[in-house]
């Protein structure tokens, strides 16, 4: 017999345990600002006359007041909507040039790097004797990343070349390169005692006027070293609303799929979509099931909070005399950060996070994160600007002397890994990061803070073409 909707059993596992009432009072109180909310609207909005503003997560603002938090002045929405216009429907990932204003002091590198927060639980996975208690702990990790994945600030792209080194977290050792420029690829590897993570990763959008689509044509592998299983991912896809008009929010709906490539064991997971008043939103529900397709553990949460697992039957109906437990719980956050970052994503940032003769290419020496961190947008805005026309004016070189980039940490294999979403064309770790890193920490080299390098990821020295 199949098992019944997971929601259904979280529900009944969450009631067993004392919960399940919160969800009804909630929206028992949204209920009442029902009316005044859908019967207002934003106007004088080009294109969006009309347009109606609902709170995703729940709250008692009204149409216009919730318009009011986006982080767009009225005379910069729009312009940039005019400007964005000819862009809806297609993917424009590196097809569009962003003014700095919705951008955070971070690289899309450092955020591959934010998953790492929580590494303990890979450990733990590794250690454990019970195949699906592995999958419980490792689809934890997973999930975990999603609170940082929320954040509706917009990461730098990095340049082609540039790398983000990490240590002294977890005793992992983290390196990741941006492999390719068009289409935007990079590719990051993890390791410490107990796992290697590795990750190539392509995104894909859609753009649809006011919100985004993001597609993760990528593939994620996680080898536990004790007894050499692999795990492979499969994420959903995300939802970026409200780009222009309204409060940004972001949310990630659909089907997560962890899979043990070596037993044919996985984790299937819902994440619930956001509904009218924020219903629905954070939840994630689904089971781990054996190689025959048949529920043995249940898991329930909301991946900004915490998530929970309890030992089920074949109907997926929690076993009698189990109870419902924590496998992941979110550490503790900042108050009132102005860009929503964990203490984690500081550390990231922190060159405490940093090893020895960091690499000259890293995004922590970025001119225009280093500037944006800093609060000063035009001289942000300035580097940024400066960064991406010396990117294509070394494309343009490169091109002239039939030339092609190679990274340095990772090589293209023949592999073409299919996703739900497209191909994508897969990087291995080449060891030679590891190697490097050897011999820089066998040095007695002492390093002086103010003797790091200027940010230089590029190809040439020089851009002139022979």
């Amino acid at each position: 017999m199949a098992p019944k909707d997971p929601k259904q059993a979280a529900a009944a596992a969450a009631a067993a345990a004392g919960g399940g009432g919160g969800f009804f009072a909630s929206l028992a109180s949204s209920l009442s600002n029902f009316g005044s909310a859908m019967t207002k609207s934003v106007n004088g909005l080009m294109g969006y006359e009309g347009l109606e503003v609902i709170n995703p997560e729940g709250g008692t603002e009204d149409a216009e007041e919730e318009a009011k938090k986006g982080r767009w002045k009225q005379e910069d929405r729009d312009s940039y909507w005019k400007m964005m216009q000819k862009y809806i429907g297609s993917d424009v990932t590196s097809m569009v040039t962003l003014p700095v204003i919705i951008f955070e002091p971070m690289t899309m590198l450092q955020r591959m790097a934010e998953l790492m927060e929580y590494t303990y639980l890979l450990d733990m996975a590794d250690e454990c004797e019970d195949p699906y208690m592995r999958l419980v702990y490792a689809s934890s990790f997973f999930i975990s990343a999603y609170y940082a994945y929320q954040r509706t600030w917009k990461p730098f792209n990095p340049i082609l070349g540039e790398t983000y080194e990490m240590v002294n977290h977890g005793g992992i050792t983290f390196i990741a390169e941006q492999v390719s420029h068009h289409p935007p690829m990079s590719a990051g590897h993890a390791e410490n005692e107990h796992f290697t993570y590795d990750c190539t990763s392509k995104l894909k959008t859609k753009f649809l006027g006011n919100s985004v689509d993001v597609y993760p044509i990528g593939r994620t592998r996680v080898t536990l070293k004790r007894d050499g299983v692999v795990l492979d991912l499969v994420p959903p896809p995300t939802k970026v609303s409200n780009l222009i008009f309204g409060r940004t929010w972001i949310d990630s709906a659909g089907e997560m799929v962890l899979t043990n490539m070596t037993t044919g064991d996985k984790v299937v997971l819902y994440f619930q979509p956001c509904g009218w008043f924020g219903a629905g939103r954070y939840e994630v529900d689904g089971y781990v099931y054996n190689a025959a397709d048949e529920p043995k553990v249940l898991i329930t949460g909301k991946w900004n909070e915490a998530m929970s697992y309890q030992l089920c039957d074949l109907d997926g109906e929690p076993l009698p005399g189990t109870e419902l437990k924590e496998s992941w719980r979110l550490a503790d956050i900042p108050k009132k950060d102005k860009f929503q970052y964990t203490y984690f994503a500081h550390k990231i940032n922190s060159f405490d996070t940093a090893p020895k003769k960091l690499l000259a290419s890293d995004s922590r020496l970025r001119p225009d994160r280093m500037a944006l961190e800093k609060g000063d947008l035009s001289t942000s805005g300035h580097e940024k600007s400066s960064l991406e026309e010396r990117q294509r004016a070394e494309k343009r070189d490169r091109e002239a002397k039939g030339d092609k980039f190679v990274p340095k940490w990772f090589d293209q294999t023949e592999d073409i890994a299919p996703t739900p979403w497209g191909d994508l064309e897969v990087y291995h770790y080449n060891g030679k990061y590891t190697a490097h890193r050897a011999a820089i920490d066998s040095s007695c080299c002492i390093e002086e803070p103010d003797s790091r390098a200027e940010f230089n990821p590029w190809q040439y020295d020089s851009l002139d073409a022979e």
